[in-house]
């Protein structure tokens, strides 16, 4: 990991589009900016705004048309198949609207999964999971499965596995989408803290002002541009 407030994401005109000739369709048009580690960057704007895009890129879901997209200084597009696979896995953790947990796993095996994919033995994947679960506060409910858990505790159990492998970047997509005002704050509040005493990176793409608030800086998509009328 670099040091802290090293440049960790940077595109350089980064262009996303389907299509050619007078078909094509432009996600993103051109979008330049960076984040630094530790910093908590909220995306907003409206529906095909390109935020969504932007993300799925940042995240080596996607990649782009034209433009460079850097990880840590590193051209992203020249990596293969298999090497994103590895950036994903050991970089970046993901945290979905719709918790995305397997309904008939505990919470604990849930929270072990990206340490399957690695290859980690059972015992030591059992003592890392749980070990994030106390970070979340669900060590309580690690045999439970999801169906025996509130909204906020799935969420908090999805968070726990994006935590589990440290990774240098948290992406969270509308992670209070499906909660309430309640439960929302409490997962802003644990994302905060994880930035706050853990310096862990968190990208997070909301629609919801309140919410962006908790970021320490804001980007505002609109157009497949940034809006830099917006950005704070």
């Amino acid at each position: 990991m670099k040091d802290i407030d090293s440049c960790v994401i940077e595109f350089k005109e980064v262009k996303k589009y389907y299509g050619s000739g007078e078909a094509t369709a432009y996600a993103l048009r051109g979008v330049d900016f960076t984040i630094r580690q530790g910093e908590f960057v909220a995306i907003m704007g409206p529906s095909g705004s390109g935020k969504s895009t932007a993300m799925n890129i940042v995240g080596c879901l996607d990649t782009p048309s034209e433009g460079k997209y850097l990880f840590e200084g590193i051209d992203v597009g020249m990596l293969s198949r298999d090497q994103l696979a590895l950036l994903r896995r050991n970089y970046i953790g993901f945290i979905f609207q719709g918790f995305n947990l397997l309904g008939k796993t505990s919470a604990v095996e849930n929270v072990e999964l990206p340490l399957l994919y690695r290859g980690i033995p059972a015992n030591e994947r059992r003592r890392m999971a749980m070990d994030a679960l106390r970070n979340v506060g669900l060590e309580y409910v690690a045999h439970h499965t999801p169906a025996e858990l509130s909204g906020g505790q799935q969420q908090r159990v999805a968070i726990a596995r994006a935590i589990v492998t440290n990774p240098l970047i948290l992406l969270a997509d509308e992670p209070t989408g499906n909660l309430d005002t309640a439960k929302s704050i409490e997962v802003m509040e644990l994302l905060q803290s994880f930035n706050r005493d853990k310096g862990i990176t968190i990208i997070m793409v909301t629609h919801e002002v309140d919410m962006a608030a908790y970021a320490s800086r804001t980007i505002h998509f609109r157009d497949g541009l940034l809006d830099t009328k917006g950005i704070s």
